[in-house]
């Protein structure tokens, strides 16, 4: 299996989205550049915010695209294009309805599962969809008709500090992930509920 050389936070861009449940992949990446001691700066040729850093004594790209969500994937075949990345080389971290707030999980491979910013991944890589996924639990609203309603709102402050737990968490598996032991990643992962 290919070493993980970048990994991208899905969301949307500006102020009104920061804070809101489909920005949960890009709450990642901000987690990982300030463990790292990275700053994540406009860059337009990857169309999104990037940086470069160290982890685990690996070079490691971060980006989080600046296009909306369901336009993600110019700015992941920008970065795969000038860097040379594969897509078995890059991790997704996103927001998962079907998981509660509080679990992540590790995936590689598979379908988009209805999500749009994974969707667009997957037609900018040519249809591949053999990268790393990170799927970041925020819950669903128990109807269909109201999922673009909650993945655009803001998580009550309970959820909220159950999606950092669970950051915290990803973070300290990534080493793992990183250097290719995905089962040691994947069971700590999943095995954790955060408060």
């Amino acid at each position: 299996m290919s070493q993980v050389k970048a990994i991208i936070g899905l969301g949307n861009p500006g102020a009104d989205y920061e804070a809101t449940r489909h920005n949960a992949g890009a709450w990642l990446v901000e987690a990982v550049a300030r463990r790292s001691g990275g700053e994540l700066r406009p860059d337009r040729k990857f169309l999104g915010l990037y940086a470069r850093v160290q982890l685990e004594g690996q070079d490691i790209h971060l980006l989080n695209p600046t296009t909306f969500m369901n336009r993600s994937g110019g700015a992941v075949a920008a970065l795969c294009q000038f860097y040379k990345i594969t897509p078995d080389e890059l991790l997704v971290a996103h927001d998962e309805l079907d998981l509660a707030p509080g679990t992540a999980r590790y995936k590689t491979g598979g379908g988009h599962g209805g999500h749009n910013g994974l969707r667009d991944i997957m037609s900018a890589l040519g249809n591949d969809p053999g990268y790393h996924r990170l799927r970041i639990g925020i819950g669903h609203p128990g109807d269909a008709k109201q999922v673009t309603h909650y993945v655009l709102g803001r998580p009550g402050k309970t959820e909220h500090a159950a999606i950092m737990d669970v950051i915290d968490e990803c973070l300290a598996t990534l080493p793992l992930a990183l250097s290719g032991d995905w089962a040691k990643a994947m069971n700590r992962l999943h095995s954790f509920k955060g408060a």
